[in-house]
């Protein structure tokens, strides 16, 4: 944080100008820790540059409760309450802040792939009024981590949402790599929530362990997953940190709150004055290793101590 306070110090903006209704407008497809966390770092990095939630700047925050017709809706409110920067989180709320507004500036974070979902034209200059974040993540890791602490995983049971275009990314280059790790990919799609326990279910005596990537709708439920999991002896790994804490039972990835840092210094830059579509895109940087060996012990799985020692967190 202090490092992001200098820089925006060495910016010219030792006393941070803006007028006290200058909106901030955050959203989320969804609520869940990481998405939270993301929005949190974001509001915490502005704070530290001296931009302060009813001082100097207007902070608002609405989750579309994955609904993508709400997420339109809450785009279209915040342009006309003439947002001064728009950060979705997540892809859905990106594409829907994208397609209510091409003149304010909009600043994602946690989207996988920001090209692919037409977000921007490339990482290096995303042109028209959008930058931000991408949380694409180590893919390879989590590969070799599931087969480093469960090494006869050979079919490994994706849940995922089809509709999500992150996820469809994750998925499509999961099954790219993932022979290199003498692994096969099953998919389980769930399109809602309401669906997530049905599809870990569906991959009971198919798949030797689960796995759930950075899809909004399949974490938002995960404590069912983890039920169905528990119940099976079905090791269950995650694409995001902040499910490991909920009962998953082990990820690489980024600190969410950690990515909402990395954004806010993207939206100082706007506030600034730069235009985002200058401002080249990110992916997030920093990845720890989550352990939570009483969830493995519940699955009928012993976690290497080699692997237990070098992790950032475990938890019991």
């Amino acid at each position: 944080m202090r490092k992001l306070l200098l820089a925006v110090l060495a910016a010219g903006l030792a006393t941070p100008v803006a007028a006290a209704d200058t909106l901030i407008a955050v959203t989320a497809i969804v609520e869940h820790p990481a998405l939270d966390a993301a929005r949190d770092g974001v509001k915490d990095g502005l704070a530290e540059a001296g931009f302060v939630d009813g001082d100097n700047i207007t902070f608002t925050y609405e989750s579309a409760q994955g609904q993508p017709a709400t997420a339109a809706q809450i785009a279209r409110q915040f342009v006309g309450a003439g947002a001064a920067v728009i950060v979705p989180i997540s892809t859905p709320s990106a594409q829907a802040a994208l397609a209510a507004t091409k003149d304010i500036p909009i600043v994602f974070t946690a989207v996988t792939d920001p090209v692919g979902a037409q977000l921007i034209s490339s990482m290096d200059m995303p042109g028209g009024n959008v930058t931000g974040v991408s949380d694409l993540s180590p893919l390879a890791d989590h590969l070799a981590l599931i087969k480093e602490i469960t090494p006869d995983v050979a079919n490994l049971g994706v849940l995922f949402n089809p509709g999500e275009p992150n996820s469809v990314t994750l998925v499509s280059i999961l099954k790219e790599i993932a022979g290199d790790y003498g692994v096969t990919i099953i998919e389980s799609p769930a399109t809602k929530s309401a669906d997530a326990q049905q599809a870990a279910r569906a991959l009971v005596g198919r798949a030797d362990a689960m796995y759930v990537p950075t899809d909004n709708t399949v974490v938002s439920a995960l404590e069912a997953v983890v039920a169905v999991a528990e119940e099976n002896d079905l090791p269950l790994y995650s694409g995001d940190t902040d499910s490991v804490n909920r009962g998953a039972l082990a990820s690489v990835g980024f600190d969410y709150y950690d990515v909402g840092l990395q954004t806010a210094e993207l939206v100082l830059a706007v506030l600034n004055g730069e235009n985002p579509g200058d401002i080249p895109a990110r992916v997030a940087t920093g990845t720890d290793l989550f352990v939570n060996v009483g969830a493995a012990e519940r699955m009928g799985v012993t976690v290497p101590e080699e692997v237990v020692a070098r992790a950032n967190t475990v938890v019991e």
